[in-house]
């Protein structure tokens, strides 16, 4: 199976990855592609960068494509994100992939959009595919404007941060509904009527670059028989990304990221900070002292954060600050640095961040500004995933090995 037609796919939509010059299965495509196209659900953990986005895309669309005729009863496919952002490049990718095939609507529901044009957009154009975060697809759903009793495919992407804090009771509330469809379903089975609608149980995929224990007891109700799918989670962190170490007190990490851009000159760089309040200041910082800079963060409104990325996927800003939560799932090419400007102990951060440089098939360079108790932390997660990190210096304008 070195090929996408080898594990089943349509000859249309291997002609769209044609046109991105997509020929060859990564190994998370390869495991979770086949076991979707025979219906059954997954759970499936794989490095970030590694494609778990079309892994899931190509089984739910060509499901749509196969089926045309049936009455429409709401959406058949549902793809659930955590952030703005994600929802958006989900279903951008959704149309290219669909680009040419008439019939098949695609809605994106997502919080910054404006309520009534989405009740009035869903009326209208009877999506069969629906992209959307859990907030205003729980909302939609109370007020009976969204129905599931269509839906065949269900996506829950990032699981693990639809589970966190800040996305847990809203992706909960919906995981309730959901379940209620598959009873719904089963229930129908027993007497004879699904047969009459054409529907089979919900084939429901759930992934991420880490799925926690927590996040799977939470969507039990939803994935109880679905069979967990995990590739080599540090396969990329160990052959693609080179890990850095910078020593910094605290009160000069901000310093030390100036003179780190100016000495690296990154021609992407992605700079972490745990801490919303703090993307904006230092990006001021950035842009004080003529780095070409801009910042995403939470509280941001929709065109803010569009303008943000915008400006850094085109290159206009080189370098993007941002606070975890903002920047989850965000697919950019070309981000040759990741910075961190804090060091969590929890190694999951550290995949998920690490995982945003070293994406299709090239290098990249993770580094890490902390402090002596960072660095601690830092020691412990090389151990942790495997992974050689390397102690750095700024020396004379130069990123130098330590001088001993």
């Amino acid at each position: 199976m070195n090929d996408f037609a080898g594990l089943g796919v349509l000859p249309e939509l291997n002609g769209r990855l044609a046109n991105k010059s997509v020929s060859c299965p990564t190994s998370v495509q390869r495991l979770v592609i086949p076991k979707l196209l025979e219906n059954k659900s997954a759970v499936f953990r794989s490095a970030t960068g590694t494609g778990k986005t079309l892994a899931y895309l190509l089984p739910g669309l060509q499901q749509l494509l196969c089926d045309t005729d049936t009455p429409y009863q709401g959406p058949q496919m549902l793809v659930c994100a955590p952030t703005l952002e994600l929802c958006s490049q989900i279903k951008d990718e959704i149309d290219f992939l669909l680009e040419g095939k008439s019939g098949i609507n695609v809605s994106l529901l997502i919080g910054s959009i404006n309520l009534s044009r989405q009740i009035d957009s869903i009326k209208k154009s009877k999506p069969l595919a629906v992209v959307g975060n859990p907030g205003r697809l729980l909302l939609l759903a109370k007020m009976g404007k969204l129905k599931f009793k269509g839906l065949r495919f269900l996506v829950l992407d990032e699981a693990d941060r639809l589970t966190s804090p800040e996305c847990r009771e809203e992706t909960a509330a919906l995981a309730q509904l959901f379940a209620a469809e598959q009873k719904r379903r089963s229930s129908a089975d027993q007497t004879g009527q699904i047969s009459q609608t054409g529907l089979t149980s919900l084939v429901i995929a759930a992934c991420s670059a880490t799925v926690s224990v927590k996040t799977r007891e939470l969507l039990s109700p939803l994935l109880d028989g679905a069979e967990l799918l995990e590739t080599d989670e540090q396969e990329i962190l160990r052959d693609r990304i080179s890990h850095w170490a910078i020593f910094s007190e605290a009160r000069q990490k901000t310093q030390t990221l100036v003179s780190f851009i100016a000495a690296a000159k990154p021609k992407k760089a992605l700079v972490f900070t745990g801490r919303s309040n703090e993307a904006e200041k230092i990006n001021s910082i950035l842009q004080h002292k003529k780095i070409a800079a801009a910042a995403l963060f939470g509280g941001m409104d929709k065109k803010g954060r569009k303008e943000a990325i915008d400006r850094f996927r085109s290159g206009k800003a080189a370098v993007l600050v941002c606070s975890d939560l903002a920047a989850r799932g965000l697919d950019i090419p070309g981000i040759s640095h990741v910075i961190a400007l804090d060091v969590s102990e929890d190694k999951d951060a550290y995949i998920h961040r690490a995982g945003r440089t070293g994406r299709a098939g090239k290098k990249g360079v993770m580094v890490s500004i902390g402090d002596e108790v960072e660095m601690r932390r830092l020691a412990a997660l090389e151990k942790k995933l495997g992974i050689a990190v390397y102690p750095k210096e700024l020396y004379g304008g130069k990123v130098c090995e330590p001088i001993q």
